[in-house]
């Protein structure tokens, strides 16, 4: 059914997107109306249920959204600081109970109190303005440390457009397979969280006939902590479309496709200027250079499904489906969006392209430390001294980012979750162990996906916190395995009836629970859940055990 809906879809393609009038059609009230939902589904030739069924499942979209006018971050980061209890007592002054929602993580992670307000963020003591922001009055955008530790490719000083688009002509001036051989060289791995080379998708969808492919930038950066990809679309944009260009040459694609997070307004406003301005100096659009290659962008808004992050979900929200998981193969190279050739990449990696084709794979290769080539951004959150965006090498000594650039923690820290919420536990007795690499988190039994660093300070509850990372799962699981969508929901109500009553979970069910939720899970969300859960239980015990019989 979902291939046949992709075809459906990819008959009005990206000029006239389901997906994108979805969205107009809840920004009167919030919510998309019943009326308008059939409209929609007779225009595109869906079916009622199919319509419904994806415009109830977005945060932002289904009638619970209704009437919203300000949303409090619930993210990871803004939990554990502690400071959202002071901000909705703020709120409340100013709005009505039933105007205030949630949205799950703004990326203001290295000064949380985290708001959003009519189409903008704010964070730190932006709340202590709210009178002045409801008038209109405007806020100074936020600020946050950003440095590099060894090769500046993503956070050096930007030269200008005409300058940083030389790269371009350098690019087009190679053949596909060129530039494919020097990606390859460099050994580049997603930044995202799989780590899988981009040299190999390349080259599946380039040997993939068709006359329409895509690239799809997947900027739907939904890890509570992780703040890098909205750092490269705020203020690095055109790295990322440069790379999406190149990329685009690279697979035989003319389209790509930017799917930004509703939650990261600012982003999605900087990236279509950038959009326009590169237009205008004919870098994108019909044969570019003079080349006879031709490229032109699209940019999606979000509306809140942290699903979304993964990359064939993505594509089913791009088509105005249900953002359910496929299952694979095929793989998106080969059958993507509306069933055509498509490379998904996250930010960052799109981002290194143009540094790779402007110095050469071999260079990019002699950075970093075995498979793990290149560097690596890290977000640190509130609570250490330097919060903000780090570009390191990878191989970097973990200690070397928490206390040379981070400058230590402001106050006392048990553990850090490294890498999203599916990214490992890290006791802090681990710093000194563990180097900033897809091979040493691994080896440690962690994940070093997105390197967002949220911390737990000494006196927050582990459970508390393994309760948030189920009901977290539970509330953006798709809902199509039931691994995930029971498993999330199975454990958040075990752990919650522990922390609420004389109940004592079963250690050999809960076990039991972890385990089908990573080997029966179809995606990396109900897969990936049980790794911090195993770490905290591992490294925990003696804080968790009077949660459990014997």
């Amino acid at each position: 059914m979902s291939k046949n809906l992709g075809e459906l879809s990819g008959r009005k393609g990206l000029i006239e997107n389901l997906f994108e009038e979805l969205g107009v059609a809840a920004t009167a009230t919030g919510a998309v109306s019943k009326e308008s939902a059939e409209a929609l589904a007779q225009k595109f030739l869906f079916g009622k249920a199919n319509v419904y069924g994806a415009a109830t499942f977005y945060d932002f979209l289904r009638p619970e959204n209704k009437g919203k006018k300000v949303y409090v971050c619930n993210g990871s980061s803004c939990m554990t600081a502690g400071t959202q209890d002071r901000l909705l007592d703020k709120l409340h002054t100013e709005f009505k109970a039933e105007e205030i929602g949630e949205m799950c993580c703004l990326g203001r992670c290295h000064e949380n109190s985290s708001f959003h307000y009519n189409g903008r963020n704010y964070s730190g003591n932006d709340i202590d303005n709210i009178e002045a922001i409801k008038d209109g009055k405007p806020q100074e955008m936020d600020k946050y440390n950003v440095a590099a530790y060894g090769t500046p490719v993503l956070t050096c000083d930007f030269p200008g457009i005409d300058e940083f688009y030389k790269t371009l002509n350098t690019a087009l001036a190679l053949s596909p397979d060129d530039i494919l051989n020097q990606l390859k060289i460099s050994g580049l791995r997603g930044r995202g969280g799989a780590g899988f080379p981009i040299g190999f998708k390349l080259e599946s969808c380039k040997n993939t006939p068709g006359e329409i492919k895509f690239i799809v930038c997947n900027a739907d950066e939904g890890d509570p902590g992780a703040y890098s990809d909205r750092y490269l679309l705020e203020h690095r944009p055109h790295a990322v479309l440069l790379g999406m260009i190149i990329a685009g040459y690279v697979a035989g694609a003319n389209t790509g496709v930017v799917y930004i997070r509703g939650e990261y307004p600012e982003a999605i406003a900087i990236t279509e200027q950038a959009i326009r301005d590169i237009k205008e100096k004919g870098f994108i659009g019909e044969n570019i250079l003079g080349s006879g290659f031709s490229y032109d962008f699209k940019v999606i808004k979000a509306q809140g499904a942290y699903i979304c992050g993964e990359e064939t979900a993505l594509l089913s929200s791009i088509e105005g489906q249900r953002p359910e998981v496929r299952v694979r193969p095929p793989y998106p190279t080969q059958h993507g969006l509306f069933n055509k050739p498509t490379v998904v990449n996250n930010v960052e990696t799109l981002a290194c392209i143009p540094w790779v084709v402007q110095h050469g794979g071999a260079a990019f290769a002699a950075i970093g430390r075995g498979k793990s080539t290149g560097t690596k951004l890290v977000s640190l959150d509130g609570f250490f001294n330097n919060p903000g965006i780090y570009e390191v090498d990878m191989g970097t000594p973990l200690s070397v980012v928490v206390n040379d650039l981070g400058g230590g923690f402001k106050s006392a820290i048990k553990a850090m979750h490294i890498g999203g919420p599916l990214g490992g536990l890290v006791p802090v007795d681990k710093i000194d162990t563990l180097s900033v690499d897809f091979e040493s988190f691994a080896q440690n039994g962690f994940l070093l996906g997105h390197a967002s660093v949220v911390c737990l300070p000494e006196g927050y509850p582990v459970i508390k916190y393994i309760e948030h990372l189920f009901q977290f799962t539970a509330h953006e699981s798709c809902g199509k395995c039931f691994p995930c969508r029971l498993g999330s929901t199975r454990g958040y109500e075990m752990v919650n009836k522990s922390l609420t009553s004389d109940y004592k979970m079963d250690r050999e069910l809960f076990t039991d629970l972890i385990t089908t939720m990573e080997i029966g899970s179809l995606c990396a969300l109900g897969g990936g859940l049980p790794l911090p859960i195993k770490n905290a239980l591992k490294y925990f015990d003696g804080e968790l055990k009077q949660y459990f019989e014997g």
